[in-house]
Order: C-alpha cells, then sequence, then structure tokens
C-alpha cells in the first residue's frame, strides 16, 4: 500500500535511495512540482547510455489512445533494471481513467509517470485508488500567499544564497505565487550577484526584476498598514504613470488579501505573536508585523467596510457602475476610503 499525502521531497529520496513506485500520479493546480519530479525522475533512475532505449516521453493530446500508454509501460527493459514512461500533459487524456486496468497488475521493471496539470484527477472515480494501492499519488497545491517568503528562502537557500527581508517580500507580493516565475526570477538575481555577493538585496531585485524598491505593492501595503497617506498616495501617483507595471486590479487583490488577513487576526482566539502566527499560517515572525500594525490603525469595523470596498473597487474596475470614472479615479477614491 503506498503512502498518502506523501511530500515532493519524500518522492525524491525515494529515488535517490533506489526505492522508486511503479506508478507516480502527479496532479495539481500548481505544475512547478509536478515538473521538477517529472525532471528528477527522468534524469535520476536510468543512466544516460540506458536513457536511450528505456526512456519514453509521451506528449498527450486529445487524441492520444489511453492503450498506446498502457501497451509502453507494459514493455520490458533492454539491458537495464527499469524502464521509465513520462505521461506529459495527462489532463488531455479522453479516457485518462482506463489507465486503472493497467495499476491493477503493474509491471515491477516499468515506472510509469503520469503529469497531470492545472487541477487533480476526481478522487472518488477509480484511477486514483487503484493507483494508491500500488504506486504514489501527489497532489501539487497552489500556495498560499503567506508561505510564497519561506519558499523563497528555501529555494535561495539550496543554492547557498540568502535573501534580505524586505527582498523577499518584494518578490512575493510582485512576482506572486506562480513557482515557475518565481524560481526563474530567483535564479536570475542569482546569477547576477557580484562576486564574492550571496545575499540578495532590493536594490539587486530592482535592477533585475524590474521592481521599483520605492513603488511597488510591498511598500504601498506597508504605506496603508502604517496609515501613511502621503507616502500611499504617491504609490498610487506612480502606478498612474505606469499602469501596464502596476494593473489596478493586482493593487486591489494585494489589498483584499491583506485586509482579510487583518480580519482573520481580529477573530484570533489567541492574539500572542504565536498564536497569530499560527491562525494566520504564517512561517517567520517578521511576516506578522504587518498585520499587527494595521491592527493599531483600524478597527475590526472599519477593516470590514474596507472589504466591502474593496469588493465594490473590483466591480467597478471591471465596468459595474463605474460611469465616467477612469481607472485612476477609482483607485485614487479607495485610497482616500482605506485612509480617512
Amino acid at each position: 500500500m503506498a503512502k498518502t499525502n506523501i511530500t515532493h521531497r519524500e518522492i525524491i529520496e525515494q529515488i535517490r535511495s533506489g526505492n522508486p513506485m511503479p506508478i507516480y500520479l502527479l496532479m495539481g493546480e500548481e505544475s512547478y512540482y509536478i515538473d521538477r519530479l517529472s525532471e528528477y525522475i527522468a534524469d535520476n533512475v536510468l543512466t544516460k547510455d540506458e536513457q536511450d532505449f528505456n526512456q519514453t516521453i509521451i506528449y498527450c493530446t486529445r487524441e492520444t489512445a489511453v492503450g498506446d500508454i498502457i501497451n509502453a509501460a507494459r514493455r520490458y527493459p533492454m539491458m537495464a533494471k527499469y524502464q521509465v514512461i513520462i505521461v506529459k500533459e495527462a489532463q488531455n487524456l479522453l479516457k485518462i481513467d482506463e489507465i486503472a486496468i493497467y495499476a491493477k497488475n503493474p509491471l515491477k521493471t516499468t515506472i510509469l509517470v503520469i503529469c497531470y496539470k492545472n487541477g487533480s484527477v476526481d478522487r472518488r472515480k477509480k484511477l486514483v485508488p487503484a493507483i494508491e494501492n500500488v504506486g504514489v499519488v501527489f497532489e501539487s497545491k497552489k500556495l498560499k500567499d503567506g508561505m510564497l517568503p519561506k519558499f523563497i528562502a528555501d529555494y535561495l537557500r539550496r543554492k547557498q544564497v540568502s535573501i534580505d527581508e524586505r527582498a523577499c517580500q518584494i518578490m512575493a507580493e510582485s512576482v506572486g505565487a506562480d513557482l515557475n516565475r518565481m524560481a526563474g526570477e530567483l535564479d536570475k538575481l542569482v546569477l547576477a550577484l557580484p562576486a564574492g555577493q550571496t545575499r540578495i538585496t532590493p536594490e539587486l531585485v530592482e535592477k533585475n526584476v524590474g521592481i521599483s524598491k520605492e513603488f511597488n505593492l510591498w511598500e504601498l501595503r506597508t504605506a496603508i498598514a502604517n496609515k501613511n497617506i502621503v507616502k500611499a498616495n504617491r504609490i498610487i501617483y506612480h502606478f498612474d504613470q505606469n499602469p501596464k507595471a502596476n494593473a489596478p486590479v493586482a493593487t486591489v487583490a494585494m489589498l483584499f488579501n491583506f485586509f482579510a488577513q487583518v480580519m482573520q487576526a481580529f477573530y484570533s482566539p489567541d492574539r500572542s505573536t504565536q498564536g497569530l502566527m499560527q491562525h494566520l499560517e504564517l512561517h517567520q515572525s517578521w511576516q506578522l508585523n504587518e498585520y499587527t500594525t494595521a491592527m493599531r490603525h483600524y478597527s475590526a469595523m472599519k477593516t470590514m467596510q474596507i472589504i466591502g470596498k474593496l469588493r465594490e473597487t473590483d466591480a467597478r474596475l471591471k465596468g459595474i457602475e463605474r460611469g465616467n470614472l477612469t481607472d485612476a479615479d477609482i483607485m485614487h477614491e479607495l485610497i482616500f476610503y482605506i485612509l480617512h
């Protein structure tokens, strides 16, 4: 019986220790871990010489027949312990559940990796239980915003690089939860580090990722949390001049998430640092600072009213009851409402 709720690191250790499972179903909304795991299996199960005859990558379309995948999986390896079959874009398969037929009696000499992106196979159907009986089902879920700084720090730590807290937050707010894009931007920053330097700074981010260290979503959030009216208005005026780099809808989404977390903090049963961190699912204490700062400047009632205004603003930006107002007009009205 396969282990449930397995992590990507446990799968990597499984492969590294020479104990791979016959089937891996890698599925979920976050493609980053699906890509990394399938790449790791492709690079590490077989030697380069063995890969020529024993590794097959199948890119699925709506026309791909499940029977062809099963037939490939039932072949025996040539002069190797295993053959590896990697099925990419499995979400395109029309009859993916038919793989359950093979999962009832998989070959121990085949490692079948099914990569199912942009969603998950329905666990109520026969495929998932069939694979769980003999192999591994890994679900790659989108990271919550509060988990991004930890991902960034861990990713860079493996490259023996650290990151300034401010730079880390700027990256989290500006790049967002697309982990493939985040990894690419972090790799770019590592390559851009001057010789002998191992710490990423806000200045390095601004220079190489195209994010201003003064005028960005994180600085706007900080200004609003501290009720710094002058700074918040300077930033929103800067956003007016650079609408492509600072989309109003993205700004509203960031502020909505922030004030929703502040509202959650007001209702936390334990207002201690540890209690709030656990309630808000934060991993580092510095992430809590702006929430507690906002709680000093905004009451629970005002926070609830702001959340309502943010919902209204989102609708107006999308054309509902906006009249002749421009996006800039709507955003200035929002910032005034929040700060007064």
